[in-house]
């Protein structure tokens, strides 16, 4: 019994790619947040994505985010944990939140566009991962 509660469990906080775009293609809500740096935001995103850096997430920085739809959080990948440290940060403040397998790194493995983010940061900045912190 323990094993199948364990896979129920990360199945209701874990979401991959495939699922994410089937959503999307079925016009279920959901939001992707990219909890990476800025400048990681603006060289690479997913398409839709909002950039809502992880050490930045306060009850005031999300008040203006919908509460009757799904976040998915995602970074990197494997190696960057700025998702998980962004859907804990939300979940805490009462968002309904699943984290994105593979982060960007799956998603582009998976067959799927990625766009440059906003212009909401200096170019000429490096691109860090952002995940540290």
């Amino acid at each position: 019994m323990d094993q199948l509660a364990f896979y129920r469990a990360k199945l209701a906080y874990e979401i991959d790619s495939w699922d994410v775009a089937e959503q999307q293609k079925q016009g279920k809500p959901l939001l992707l947040v990219d909890g990476r740096s800025p400048a990681a935001y603006a060289a690479e995103t997913l398409p839709g994505a909002i950039n809502l850096p992880h050490r930045g997430i306060t009850a005031e920085s999300t008040a203006q985010l919908p509460r009757d739809v799904l976040l998915v959080t995602f970074c990197d990948g494997i190696g960057c944990n700025a998702s998980t440290k962004t859907a804990l940060k939300l979940a805490e403040l009462g968002f309904t939140v699943k984290e994105l397998q593979g982060g960007v790194d799956w998603w582009k493995r998976d067959g799927y566009p990625t766009v440059a983010g906003g212009a909401s940061c200096d170019i000429n900045t490096a691109a860090d991962c952002g995940c540290g912190g």
